[in-house]
């Protein structure tokens, strides 16, 4: 059967929804949204930026979704944004327009994302491969922000994401050079969860968001806000949300559930309240 995005298939695995530009599924609690223009090596335009964040807002909104996951192909996750639609717009049409802002909701959507990369992340495609919520990359990804070159620079959050993922040092020689950085070297300055050979890259991403959601969804909702919240505050004012956030989950049935489960030593029972 088809599933649309944001409709529950929390039973078993749904077939593939196709879009103009994207690819949707379910399978379990799991969401998977593939980036699917392939005779572009998956470059970000318009329409694949609405639909990618249509998609991801509409499972956000489904409580049957617990992890969504972010795919493109083997050999390009994303090669960047669409140059050939940006080429003759003016500085009028991209301040006018906000041109980019749209994925800033893809960005605040609550439920956990991941991404799996292979091949090419570069500019656009490393920016959107940045705002999920864990990055797992095959050994032959390529991550990059190669602006520069063309006479621009990062405008999906590039120059701050990878700043804040790898330090200045790296973020600002890429950023002034166009230096690609290879899986091995992206997980060793944090820019990655972990590398897994490119054949198990798919395999190992549904693992990992079927361990993810099978969580309790509000308390992963809360975990996720207080690690990004690292970012956007003080050591001091993020260990007291942290605090707060911590007695919230006192609130929730499933923390009542994972903690008698552990003590009489059971599977927990979430449902995800």
């Amino acid at each position: 059967m088809s599933t649309e995005p944001g409709a529950s298939a929390a039973s078993g695995a749904s077939g593939t929804d196709r879009h103009e530009t994207i690819e949707t599924s379910v399978t379990g609690r799991v969401a998977v949204i593939r980036l699917h223009r392939p005779k572009a090596l998956n470059a970000l335009n318009s329409t694949l930026m609405h639909e990618v964040v249509t998609a991801a807002e509409s499972f956000d909104a489904d409580p049957e979704i617990g992890c969504i996951v972010l795919l493109g192909s083997e050999r390009a996750f994303a090669a960047g944004a669409d140059i050939k639609e940006m080429q003759s717009k003016t500085y009028a049409d991209v301040h006018g327009g906000d041109l980019f802002t749209e994925w800033d909701r893809f960005a605040a959507v609550r439920t956990p994302t991941l991404a799996a990369v292979a091949g090419y992340a570069l500019g656009g495609g490393c920016e959107v491969a940045m705002m999920c919520d864990v990055l797992l990359a095959a050994d032959t990804a390529q991550f990059g922000q190669p602006e520069i070159t063309l006479g621009t620079i990062p405008g999906i959050g590039g120059s701050q994401r990878l700043t804040r993922a790898v330090g200045k040092a790296k973020a600002m020689e890429m950023c002034l050079t166009g230096r690609r950085m290879g899986a091995e070297e992206a997980e060793r300055a944090g820019l990655v969860s972990r590398i897994v050979p490119a054949a198990d890259l798919e395999t190992e991403a549904m693992t990992t968001a079927q361990t993810i959601a099978s969580q309790s969804l509000p308390v992963a909702m809360l975990a996720k806000e207080a690690v990004n919240r690292a970012f956007e505050s003080t050591l001091a004012e993020g260990v007291r949300f942290e605090r707060r956030v911590f007695h919230a989950t006192f609130a929730t049935e499933d923390r009542a559930e994972g903690m008698s489960a552990f003590v009489e030593k059971r599977t927990p029972n979430f449902r995800h309240r």
